[in-house]
């Protein structure tokens, strides 16, 4: 479906176009001035809907199955005069903790931007209004639309890594306060913390390379005046990925440390069980000698025998008592 499609002169919205069949007029008064451009935003189009849009924009094949499949990698790629830019929105769930990814491809061309979404997303519709409000940036041109659902989308990246951040210092003072112990539950907690990390890095760190060659001018369509921009958005996205490097070291040490307490709680109860089994031995080791007590036992009608073999028993295990806690085994 249709989100919003309208013409841009001069960096200020003309006209407004609410179906496909009205898109090649748009576009052919779009080239009729070189500060003009049309730009159409479109919701998990359907075939029959993108192909009209592929016609309009000789958009390449391979971009347009792409464009309707999905679940592409964040990459960008040159085809003919259009540059095909694939982007990975990303949300957050406080309640739940979970990180919510979209997918959003954003095609560029001399007087045409055409972004496709998939998933939950209002970073386009975000990118529109703040950009008709500085007209300006949308004098640039489509690279300028480009720029600012890059820049979008990255400084999301940075609030998202700063929210994992705060999660995982809570999680750290679960995992080392001392009513935690060896919880088996724990361990799963940071297995699905650590899922979460993977994804925030999945979308973050194949975007490094588009950033660099959108920087540095590699690519058409990007004009040097625009090109400080896209360093902006190039550090940021470092820090993304500096930021998501960290979680994931961090959390690793955390499952360690985790691990390495569970182990040392088991070690800990089975020195306890060996103490307690090894008092339990000496009763067990004289009772099975004089079980049998009947007359006086043991060594027969000795009055005394019995009273003592139960004093021995006791005397040993107080022994081993005492032994066993001043080692800290019990």
């Amino acid at each position: 479906m249709i989100v919003d499609c309208a013409v841009y002169r001069d960096g200020r919205r003309t006209d407004t176009h609410e179906d496909l069949d009205s898109l090649p007029d748009a576009l052919a008064r779009a080239r009729e001035s070189d500060e003009s451009f049309v730009w159409i935003g479109l919701a998990e189009p359907t075939t029959e809907e993108f192909d009209q849009v592929a016609q309009a924009f000789k958009l390449h094949p391979l971009a347009v199955e792409d464009a309707l499949h999905a679940h592409q990698r964040p990459k960008m790629e040159l085809y003919h005069d259009a540059l095909f830019t694939v982007l990975h929105p990303l949300s957050y769930d406080d309640r739940a903790d979970t990180v919510g990814t979209g997918e959003l491809m954003v095609f560029i061309g001399d007087s045409f931007v055409a972004t496709v979404r998939h998933g939950p997303t209002a970073t386009v519709a975000d990118v529109r209004s703040r950009m008709e409000e500085t007209p300006e940036m949308l004098w640039l041109g489509p690279v300028a639309v480009l720029y600012a659902i890059c820049d979008s989308v990255v400084d999301s990246y940075l609030e998202i890594a700063a929210d994992l951040q705060a999660d995982l210092v809570e999680l750290e003072e679960r995992v080392f306060a001392p009513a935690a112990g060896g919880s088996a539950q724990l361990a799963e907690v940071i297995y699905a913390f650590k899922r979460q990390v993977l994804e925030f890095r999945r979308a973050t760190g194949p975007l490094a390379e588009p950033m660099a060659r959108l920087a540095s001018g590699e690519v058409p369509h990007v004009e040097p005046r625009t090109r400080p921009f896209f360093r902006d958005v190039a550090d940021h996205l470092t820090r993304a990925n500096d930021a998501g490097d960290a979680l994931d070291r961090l959390l690793s040490d955390i499952l360690a440390a985790h691990l390495t307490q569970v182990g040392v709680r088991q070690n800990d109860d089975m020195r306890k069980i060996s103490a307690w089994a090894a008092m339990a031995a000496v009763p067990t080791l004289i009772a099975g000698i004089y079980g049998m007590n009947f007359d006086h036992m043991p060594e027969l009608h000795q009055v005394w025998g019995y009273p003592a073999a139960i004093g021995l028993m006791a005397a040993i295990v107080l022994w081993l008592y005492v032994l066993f806690k001043r080692r800290g085994w019990l």
